[in-house]
């Protein structure tokens, strides 16, 4: 451990993280659900009351009815640059999960519960970061917003609200009236920095057919038999799609998966109806929409019946490592002086970053904790590697960013 670890950090992590842990956050991921465990507004209203109780600045920004952005700001006198730190609120739900998910418990150097890792681990590291910052106010530290975003686990309502109120299409955020020179976004990286990730392209496609009684089935014509003619052919162009393009040195291959599907309404009826959901990943380089478009062409040259192909829910591009090296730089410099050398890397999974990236600000991901670790049955992260993410976030801002 350097120097820079060896002073006790003046706020610390850890209680923040175990009491994010114990307010749930479950994002229901389009469930038609209820409960207090969903949603974010228990979170929200925690971290308003943190930022309150630490004489902040705070703005809360509705993105949908009861989901809200969370929005600080810490400003240096002659600073030349602001730095976005952005963590999400919400969690992915509990189902399978082997411990209590809202009781953080400590053990053998790690922290148990639903969003530990991902990503309570990380905004808890932002957050002490962020407010030691604004005790210790270090000369030549850049401007600082903090953004504590909505919906990141399903449809990406809070960054796209924020990246949006940058442009001419939204209101702007008091607290963050114009775009960020570089965000820092958390996730899980084991303290490495991602500079590259893919995105991904989401849609439903439909088949129709014509119900009947099951007793006279040629009567009818079933949707579950057309869908199986459209799963065998995407099964096939999900092995020819990887070898079909360059993999990006950092992100891999493009593939395709179908993951889920649900067809008719009884045993004994003929279905007229049958739905899948599609995921593409997408690579830096790839247009969201031009994959999609790709896949509808390839099922028309193979099928002799017509398909509804819904608009995509979620549209995710990817991020591409051209205009956040020099970021990388500085932040692998801040890492060096607290852990030493890390890795530049690219991962398969997508975050907020490529969504900032989008309208031209340099961002990467970083954060403490393995993503293997995310949305597991027994999620948990080293609380060794969340001081020292919150060491590093606070070295990068207090160097000026």
């Amino acid at each position: 451990m350097t120097e820079t670890m060896n002073a006790k950090s003046s706020v610390d992590p850890l209680p923040i993280l175990k009491h994010l842990v114990s307010i749930p956050s479950v994002n229901p991921m389009g469930r038609d659900v209820s409960g207090n465990e969903y949603y974010e507004g228990r979170v929200t209203a925690w971290l308003v009351e943190y930022l309150n109780n630490h004489h902040l600045p705070v703005e809360i920004v509705e993105t949908a009815d009861g989901r809200a952005n969370v929005i600080s700001r810490i400003d240096s006198p002659g600073a030349t640059k602001t730095v976005l730190l952005d963590a999400h609120q919400d969690t992915v739900p509990v189902d399978g999960m082997t411990i209590p998910p809202y009781e953080p418990t400590e053990r053998d150097g790690r922290i148990y519960g639903r969003g530990s890792c991902d990503v309570k681990g990380g905004l808890a590291a932002m957050l002490a970061a962020f407010t030691r910052l604004s005790i210790d106010q270090p000369a030549g530290m850049a401007n600082v917003v903090l953004s504590m975003t909505c919906d990141e686990e399903a449809t990406s309502l809070g960054i796209n609200h924020l990246v949006g109120s940058w442009s001419d299409r939204a209101p702007a955020y008091r607290l963050c009236p114009q775009r960020p020179d570089v965000a820092i976004i958390a996730e899980p990286t084991l303290l490495d920095i991602v500079v590259a990730h893919r995105g991904a392209t989401r849609w439903q496609i439909r088949t129709t057919g014509r119900a009947c009684h099951s007793s006279r089935p040629s009567e009818g014509i079933n949707a579950i038999y057309r869908m199986a003619k459209v799963v065998q052919c995407l099964e096939e162009y999900a092995a020819w799609l990887p070898g079909s393009r360059p993999a990006h040195r950092l992100c891999g291959p493009a593939t395709l998966s179908v993951g889920l599907i649900s067809g008719g309404s009884s045993v004994n009826v003929v279905p007229d109806g049958c739905v899948i959901d599609i995921d593409r990943r997408v690579l830096p380089g790839e247009d969201s929409m031009g994959v999609r478009d790709e896949v509808l062409e390839h099922l028309r040259s193979k099928l002799d019946f017509d398909l509804i192909h819904e608009a995509p829910y979620c549209l995710s591009s990817a991020l591409s490592d051209e205009l956040n090296g020099p970021l990388a730089e500085k932040l692998g410099a801040a890492i060096r002086s607290v852990v030493g050398p890390r890795e530049i890397i690219g991962v398969p999974f997508g975050t907020h970053a490529s969504r900032v990236a989008a309208i031209g600000i340099p961002s990467v991901v970083f954060g403490p904790g393995d993503i293997a670790q995310a949305h597991t049955k027994d999620e948990w992260i080293e609380i060794d590697q969340l001081h020292k993410a919150t060491e590093i976030y606070y070295q990068f801002c207090a160097a000026g960013g």
